[in-house]
């Protein structure tokens, strides 16, 4: 029996938009939502006892850095990650692989979920780099076809994850749902090599899930996700997708990395060959038009951290765009931060206290910013869902994507 159980209530009539509930053993994920991330067992700025005012269900944790920090041992024995960060409802985990990878080919590129920057070059499925900056800053990874190799960013230990040890400390951690061991490539790689990271991470979905199935116990209480890869070339999506669709995962997440204008072939690939019955998660996506965009698509979940980093950097997200409250526009600006849009803890203060606040390295800055980004996003999200119940999606979507090109 599975741990997870998930319903579609409503579609839209013109898109792929679904509305649906999905039951885990901490509670039910009305979908779509978006799942602020709490990467060290902590969203930046927010504490969890706030997180439900502002529209958060579920929070997703880091399995790289809390396999670093404080390691899977202490969290397992505080009760898992939801008690051990004092949060009740739903969590989740990922596999570590974006980590892992940041640690290798995006080593000091910039590369990101959706991309604007250049790869390095790789030889043999391996990146290639200036010697004085890898040994300056101890961070590689290397990739073989049984796992991954890789420094520590706190104290350059050699580590390795393969499938069965990314499960392992999974389990370890205890969300509700967790992700299959994948290879997460640069979207500049070539199709060879693509081909390859997808072939690999396929291999290790496999493993994953053989060696979920033999914890017995842990099949009770979590879901396991596989994730479907390819970058940015359409035909490889749609051919994992279809791959990974036949393998019996409780759900899927949508990887990679990739620029904005390969992301509608990514997500149309998954739509198409993933099943319509299990969730969908895009992962790493947070920026409020791909949000919508993925909706659009029949994306049920989304998770990203640009909501509290920006938060932290001074830029709020407004109905009518960024909002960048460092600027000397802002100093006597006495108006709500967004007048239409009311995040509660954050109705108070003014775009001027806030702007004083940031420019002032006021650490109070920072948290409302990141309090009212993620307010900000989830509410665009559970508005996005009862437009789908009342049959509005598609006006809904496109009445924001109006306001905030304005």
């Amino acid at each position: 029996m599975s741990a997870m159980r998930f319903e579609i209530e409503k579609r839209a009539p013109r898109s792929g938009a679904r509305a649906g509930v999905l039951t885990t053993p901490h509670g039910v994920i009305k979908t779509p939502a978006f799942i602020p991330v709490g990467t060290k067992a902590n969203v930046k700025g927010v504490l969890p006892q706030l997180l439900p005012a502002l529209g958060a269900q579920v929070v997703l944790a880091n399995t790289y850095h809390l396999y670093l920090q404080p390691g899977e041992a202490v969290v397992k024995a505080a009760g898992g990650v939801g008690k051990f960060m004092g949060w009740e409802g739903p969590t989740v985990t990922d596999s570590g692989g974006f980590q892992v990878f940041s640690l290798g080919a995006a080593f000091g590129k910039n590369i990101t979920k959706i991309a604007h920057g250049q790869e390095a070059p790789r030889e043999h499925g391996v990146a290639v780099y200036d010697e004085s900056v890898a040994s300056q800053h101890g961070q590689l990874a290397v990739i073989d076809d049984e796992g991954v190799t890789f420094t520590s960013h706190l104290d350059g230990s050699l580590h390795r994850f393969t499938p069965e040890r990314s499960v392992e400390i999974q389990h370890a951690l205890g969300a509700d749902i967790f992700f299959a061991f994948d290879e997460c490539t640069a979207p500049t790689e070539g199709k060879e090599y693509q081909r390859e990271a997808m072939e690999r991470t396929h291999r290790w979905a496999d493993r994953s899930l053989k060696a979920h199935r033999q914890n017995l116990e842990a099949n009770k209480k979590q879901a396991l996700f596989g994730i479907v890869q390819g970058g940015r070339f359409e035909d490889l999506r749609r051919e994992h997708a279809r791959e990974i669709a036949s393998m019996g995962f409780d759900g899927f997440g949508i990887g990679g990395s990739f620029s904005r204008e390969d992301m509608q072939g990514a997500l149309q690939a998954a739509a198409t060959e993933l099943p319509g019955e299990k969730p969908r998660h895009f992962l790493g996506i947070g920026e409020p038009r791909d949000v919508l965009e993925g909706i659009a698509s029949g994306m049920d979940l989304f998770d990203c951290v640009a909501a509290t980093r920006m938060g932290r950097h001074g830029t709020i997200y407004t109905r009518r765009g960024l909002m960048h409250l460092k600027n000397a526009a802002y100093k006597n600006d006495f108006t709500p931060l967004d007048p239409e849009t009311v995040v509660p803890g954050t109705e108070t203060f003014t775009r001027a206290y806030v702007s004083h606040l940031l420019r002032a390295n006021e650490m109070l800055g920072q948290v409302i910013a990141s309090m009212h980004n993620l307010g900000f996003i989830l509410a665009l999200v559970d508005g996005a869902r009862q437009a789908i119940l009342d049959g509005r999606f598609d006006e809904y979507r496109e009445d924001f994507l109006r306001d905030y090109a304005a």
